[in-house]
């Protein structure tokens, strides 16, 4: 049972300008975060006195987050954060891969120093949030990670795409990371990506990555099964 106290989304007050923007993000967050969990119903009364703001901005925020298939507007019935789809999340994982390989194959031959020394860091972080049992450190350093490989290319939409492409998935992760020997095991295949790109070497590089992403969504048909009520029935 995953237990999650809501967020506080109070911010300080804004020009109107940015009130949607504003709310979108930390509604968007909060939804990938599973402070709301999937088949929940949003209180749009309550939204709006959290966040201060009124029924507008919220809606056109909404609006947003239906786009991103992060939430469900059923007529007459409410808002709901959206459940899982296992095609969707085939989807996301299929076209987070392929961003990331390519990105990978593109950086092995031509990382930097710099490079690797942030993905050394990172590492060494990830150890020590692991070692202190802290899974919400170690995902941030997990999603990081994964971000350094990315905009090391040079190409700074590259992130923004995988991460849009990732979104679902992201949610689904959370659910994972408590599974036992996951984060260990998770931490073990960032160091094998690591040392194939340090050594420079393409076609190892590729592989581990490839072994890694594919992990995820062998996790999901068992979890489908322990919480039948995030996922849409088949």
């Amino acid at each position: 049972m995953i237990d999650h106290t809501k967020p506080n989304l109070n911010f300080d007050k804004i020009e109107p300008a940015s009130l949607r923007h504003k709310a979108y993000i930390t509604l968007q967050k909060a939804i990938i975060e599973l402070d709301f969990k999937p088949g929940e119903l949003l209180k749009k009364s309550e939204l709006c006195k959290s966040l201060g703001i009124s029924r507008t901005p919220l809606s056109e925020a909404i609006a947003l987050l239906v786009q991103d298939g992060l939430v469900e507007v059923v007529p007459q019935a409410g808002t709901y954060v959206a459940r899982f789809s296992i095609d969707e999340l085939k989807e996301g994982a299929f076209i987070r891969e392929a961003l990331e390989v390519a990105a990978i194959k593109k950086l092995a031959s031509s990382i930097t120093d710099q490079n690797l020394i942030e993905l050394r860091r990172n590492l060494r972080l990830q150890r020590a949030y692991i070692d202190d049992k802290d899974i919400q450190g170690f995902y941030g350093l997990d999603s990081k990670f994964h971000s350094i490989i990315l905009n090391a290319t040079g190409f700074r939409k590259l992130s923004r795409l995988a991460d849009t492409a990732w979104m679902n998935v992201n949610r689904v992760r959370r659910l994972l990371l408590p599974v036992p020997g996951r984060i260990e095991a998770t931490y073990v295949e960032h160091k094998e990506i690591f040392s194939a790109l340090e050594q420079r070497d393409t076609i190892q590089s590729e592989k581990v990555l490839k072994e890694h992403l594919r992990k995820l969504m062998t996790f999901v048909a068992p979890l489908e099964k322990n919480h039948p009520e995030y996922f849409l029935m088949s």
